[in-house]
């Protein structure tokens, strides 16, 4: 008998064994996969926010022509207009928690929720000033992301 509880006692220990090694293996599978879905998260959110900021300024430089490129009030909106030939303009504007594109006649009276929806925004904040044009784009997650474009104006310089 004793020899038989000795072999229940080396089984349960081993079992016991198990169990906490599952247990231990299982905590830190979920410890990882909280840790991945933080960073992935966060990463999705810059990326947002360098997409949005990258398009504004492909947007400028494809416009960069004397004159082409200015800030305006677009129905209360703050928005960076790109003129271009033909009486035709350009409007990116943040409107509604979206950066917003409007491309119509120079004279046409749209409001700003006639946009294209681009990309989630929580704001847009643009200042021109001696041709340096200022651009923070605030994300979702209310993180901002700042850059200063010096307008070239045609004439091939390094950017």
């Amino acid at each position: 008998m004793r020899r038989n509880a000795k072999q229940h006692m080396d089984g349960l220990a081993a079992l016991l064994l198990f169990g906490v090694f599952a247990a231990c293996v299982l905590a830190v599978l979920l410890t990882g996969a909280g840790a991945y879905r933080r960073l992935t998260a966060r990463d999705q959110a810059s990326y947002e926010r360098r997409t949005c900021a990258q398009y504004i300024t492909t947007r400028v430089r494809q416009a960069d022509c004397m004159d082409n490129v200015s800030v305006e009030q677009f129905s209360g909106v703050p928005a960076l207009r790109l003129a271009e030939e033909g009486g035709y303009v350009t409007r990116v504007y943040c409107y509604d928690g979206y950066l917003m594109e409007l491309y119509a006649s120079e004279d046409a009276e749209l409001a700003p929720e006639d946009g294209e929806k681009l990309m989630e925004t929580a704001g847009l904040a643009l200042s021109l000033k001696d041709g340096l044009l200022e651009i923070a784009v605030t994300g979702p997650d209310g993180a901002e992301d700042r850059m200063c474009l010096s307008l070239r104006c045609g004439e091939g310089a390094a950017a």
